[in-house]
């Protein structure tokens, strides 16, 4: 097993990666304690039916630069493939403004082929390479060196086995005709606004029973004080206050420290110091705001009148359309596109790109009265009206 923990070793496996259509990609990393992941491994592997081509790479070794692996992902000749790239594309943005391009995920893309909702990489290797994974070292400490047998096992089963679902699935899709379905997905993905948390706008991710305007501004500049603390301070949100203690500052409105001490919530050390002046100056401020700058939830969809009858009907047409071409529903459409449709909407994304292809445009075709819907025995049949 490779271990690289040089930056010329790491530069010569890069070279010789890009040789190759495709590299698989995976890391470790911490972040209970931290507001950013701390990158702990890189697991690296190119096309090969064994663990002779695949490594890991050390980020935490002395004098190592990671820029011949950001080198490789700039190289958009060569295919990097992930399970559940998400928090692994973070850390590269974060880190160094990168993001793996051409990108390829496995998670969504077996979502595409009929393998479920958010299905797991134990999952897939199951039973697309038969082969059981060893998930025991999942939660150990990935900082910690030397990393044992069982953790450096481990890890490389995470890429190498991920070269056959790549390999399955890529062909899967090019057969099925579905490969732009996945690109689409991507986009998402590659977006590097899908990476960044802007401080103002926090608060939406909070979750409130009360919706009152003014509620909401306390809330919103409590959110943005913490957002701003946790990033400046790299420690994680719930270090500062959680999501109740924000709940219940917005609502008793601590005017001094006497006041901001009653809180049955807060932290301890929330209660002094930079923490507490943030706090009372967010509460100042969301109590001063002007009745034009308040924040109000979008209740649009709301007042949307829904046909109840309508929307059930779209359900069955989901249903029928995705078991007919193995896709995940949920995927395609959430019960609030569902709604949306039903109640007039058309600027969903149930409706753009391949989910119209897939189920889209019979949608409009029975919210128009154009086909109808008919048992036939187990199954359900579209009829042109």
């Amino acid at each position: 097993m490779q271990i690289i923990t040089t930056t010329d070793a790491l530069a010569a496996y890069c070279s010789e990666a890009r040789k190759h259509p495709y590299v698989t990609v995976d890391t470790e990393f911490l972040r209970e304690r931290t507001y950013y992941a701390k990158l702990c491994l890189v697991q690296l592997a190119m096309p090969g039916k064994d663990d002779s081509n695949g490594c890991l790479v050390d980020p935490l070794a002395p004098g190592i630069s990671l820029d011949p692996l950001y080198d490789l992902f700039r190289d958009t000749s060569v295919v990097k493939v992930f399970h559940a790239a998400r928090q692994d594309i973070e850390i590269f943005q974060v880190d160094a403004g990168v993001i793996p391009a051409p990108l390829f995920d496995t998670q969504v893309a077996s979502m595409v082929c009929g393998f479920g909702e958010q299905v797991g990489y134990e999952t897939l290797v199951r039973k697309i390479a038969k082969h059981e994974l060893d998930k025991s070292s999942r939660f150990t400490d990935w900082s910690r060196r030397p990393l044992s047998d069982a953790q450096s096992t481990y890890a490389l089963a995470d890429v190498t086995h991920l070269r056959q679902v790549y390999e399955f699935l890529a062909k899967k899709l090019k057969d099925a005709g579905r490969s732009h379905w996945v690109d689409e997905e991507m986009q998402i993905l590659t977006d590097p606004e899908t990476y960044i948390t802007r401080p103002e706008n926090a608060w939406m991710r909070v979750k409130t029973r009360n919706t009152g305007p003014r509620f909401l501004a306390i809330v919103r500049e409590l959110a943005r004080f913490r957002e701003n603390y946790a990033q400046t301070k790299d420690v994680p949100r719930s270090r500062v206050y959680k999501d109740d203690a924000l709940g219940e500052l917005a609502a008793t409105k601590p005017k001094d420290h006497a006041e901001l001490g009653r809180s049955r919530l807060l932290l301890r050390d929330a209660r002094r110091g930079d923490i507490a002046e943030g706090i009372l100056a967010a509460v100042k401020t969301g109590m001063n705001c002007p009745e034009s700058d308040l924040p109000r939830v979008d209740r649009s969809r709301e007042k949307l009148q829904v046909n109840p009858a309508l929307a059930d009907l779209l359900r069955v047409l989901l249903k029928t359309k995705t078991a007919s071409v193995g896709v995940a529903s949920k995927l395609v459409a959430p019960a609030s596109d569902l709604d949306a449709i039903a109640a007039g909407e058309r600027d969903v994304s149930a409706l753009q790109g391949w989910r119209f292809e897939v189920f889209g445009e019979d949608a409009l075709k029975l919210c128009d009265g154009k086909i109808a819907l008919a048992a036939n025995g187990n199954d359900v049949m579209l009829v042109p009206v």
